[in-house]
This record gives structure tokens, sequence and C-alpha cells, in this order.
């Protein structure tokens, strides 16, 4: 529990003291914002801000979770280490695109197969290593079973595995990026969901099968490796995502780029592979998953029909030409993603107790 804690604090203090001298820095070198043309006219004033803000809460999470370490003296776990490894690795791939975008004054920043073959790469890595480093009950970080609430059905596999983490990854971390598009949207919707994940992993660990004679019904005990350390890297990013929200909430001082939207959405698929819930996750993760769908709906229902569904996909955009103000739109769609955490939430814990 003083990990939690100590994570979730020092993550919170880093991003709180450190983001705004990072605003200053990126400022210095003039590292703003491109804004769309075909984008609502309001986001006009936003062009200039400083973007790459990612860099803040992803540093402030590896700090918090080596120090919660360091203070408490535990040592770091194979599942820990491999969700803020595909953390990092999505948001350099990020990087190198906002990089391109600014310094190299390339509207697409990287090319479509570079930016693909960087988060393949890093994606694939992080599965294959997933299915190492089994613990002395047998237990990897990841399962090639499903997950919903634990692992269910039949064993799909490395292979298929390998291909449903991918998919699970591209697909969080594209939905994160599409969510980025008003000032703390998907900071605020992130933080919501990691505080989900804190919850899950706590409760996993003390109704983990390793404690299984301590424990009032062994039946409903969870597989999973490393449940507590799961808990506290969530906690780092929960914390290092509040504090960033500080200069992200609008008017934002601070844009997290493809560098915090990659690497959020990369920890949340993490996450929810390394705690066996991974279905869980769209639930959890609902906002995300509603705007994505937008798109694809948008896209889908335009090459079919020649007819748009919404004004302006993303979704948000489409309220905002509406005539909601950028503020209402963000509460609103808070609103939305807390009572997708609440259901995800109350149907783990159904779950658990129908076992009970």
């Amino acid at each position: 529990m003083r990990q939690i804690l100590f994570a979730g604090a020092i993550g919170l203090f880093l991003t709180l003291i450190g983001t705004p001298l990072l605003i200053k820095l990126l400022a210095r070198k003039g590292y703003g914002q491109f804004i769309r043309d075909d984008g609502p006219r309001t986001h006009g004033s936003k062009k200039g801000t400083p973007t790459m803000g990612g860099i803040s809460f992803i540093l402030a999470t590896l700090i918090a979770y080596a120090l919660a370490k360091v203070i408490t003296g535990e040592d770091p776990t194979y599942s820990g280490l491999l969700v803020l490894f595909l953390m990092a690795g999505m948001g350099l791939v990020g990087f190198l695109d906002d990089y391109i975008k600014i310094v190299k004054q390339r509207s697409l920043g990287l090319r479509a197969k570079a930016k693909m073959a960087g988060q393949l790469i890093v994606g694939i890595a992080f599965a294959v290593l997933a299915l190492q480093f089994s613990d002395k009950r047998g237990l990897t970080p990841a399962s090639t079973k499903l997950s919903f609430i634990t692992d269910f059905g039949w064993t799909i596999g490395p292979v298929l595995f390998v291909v449903w983490a991918l998919f699970m990854i591209l697909a969080m971390s594209n939905g994160v990026n599409l969510t980025d598009g008003l000032d703390g949207l998907a900071t605020g919707a992130s933080v919501m969901v990691f505080g989900a994940y804190t919850f899950i992993g706590l409760w996993q660990f003390q109704e983990s099968c390793a404690n299984a004679k301590t424990l009032t019904n062994p039946n409903a005990c969870f597989e999973v490796r490393d449940p507590l350390d799961l808990a506290v890297v969530a906690s780092a990013l929960m914390g290092a995502c509040f504090g960033f929200l500080w200069w992200n909430t609008s008017p934002a001082k601070i844009f997290m780029g493809d560098t915090g939207s990659l690497a959020l959405g990369g920890a949340l698929a993490g996450l929810a592979i390394c705690s066996r819930t991974e279905l869980l996750l769209a639930l959890l993760g609902g906002l995300f998953v509603l705007i994505t769908m937008s798109v694809v709906i948008q896209v889908g229902s335009f090459k079919m029909t020649g007819k748009r569904v919404f004004r302006m996909a993303p979704l948000q955009h489409h309220f905002e030409l509406k005539g909601w103000s950028e503020v209402l739109v963000v509460v609103r769609f808070w609103i939305i993603q807390g009572m997708c955490v609440i259901v995800g939430l109350g149907l783990f814990y159904a779950g658990w107790a129908a076992d009970k």
C-alpha cells in the first residue's frame, strides 16, 4: 500500500513542478502546436501552444515508480517493468512523430509506414516478453487466454496472443490519440481509468491465489503474476496525469502531443493485458472506444454513401460545431467516462462476488 501512495504522490508532485519548466523550454525552442485548417474555428487561438507535453508525465511516471521502490525497499517486477517499457516505447514513437511535425515542418510527422513500424516493433517486443519470466507458480506477466475479469475460454497460443496484444495496443493508442483534441479531455479521462486499475491491482493482490490458504473462498481468487506492482504503476500514472492536467486543462498551457497520447494508450493496454482484464478495458476506457467508433462510422458512411453522419469527427468536434463550448464538451465527456469506469468496476466486483 505504501508503494501505491508514494508512487501517486511523487508522480503528482513531479508533473506539477516539472511541467511549467518543460513549457518554458518548449516555448523557447518554438515547439508549438499546428492547428488543422478544417477544424473548429475556435481552435485557432491554440496555434503555437507548446506540445510534446507527454514527456512530462512519462518521465514523472518512471521516476515515481523508481523512487517508490527505493523508499519502500521493494523490488521491481517484470509485469511493472514491461508496462513501463510499453509506455516509454510508444511514447518514443510519438515523440519522433511530434518532432518531425514541429522541427522539420512536415505537418504529417512520421510517414504512416514508419509510424506503424515503430508501434509494431514496440508492441511485438512487449507481447513476446510478456509471455516470458514465469514465477514460482508458473505465471507469466501475460496469459495466452482471453480475459474479461479473469482468464476464460481456450488458450489462443503465443502467435495469436501477439496479434491480439498488438490489436489492443494499437487500438488504445489511436483511441487516446483521437480523444486528445480538446484541452484536458484525454488527460482527465486517462486519470479515471488509471484510478480504476489502481483499485483493480490492489484488489487482485488481496484476493490473489498465492494467498489461497488465507482466503475464505480460494475458488474466487485471481491468477495474476504481479497485481500489486501493476497498482503501483497505475498509481504513478494517475498521479502524473493529475499533475499534468493542472497545466493541460482549458485554456491549456501545453498539449501532450502524440508523445503523450501513444504512451497513455500503450500503458492502458499493458495494464489490461498484465492484469488479465483485456475485454474489460473496452468498458473502463469507454470514452476512447466511443470516440474511435465515431471516426470509423464517419469514414465508413462517407465511403459507402458519400454522406457524413457527424458534422465532424472525432465526436467531440461534432458537438463543438453544434455550438457547445469546449469546456462543456470536456466536462460532459468526462461524465460519460466516469460512468464507464463505475460500470466497469461494478462488473469487476460483481464477477468476483459471483464466484464466491
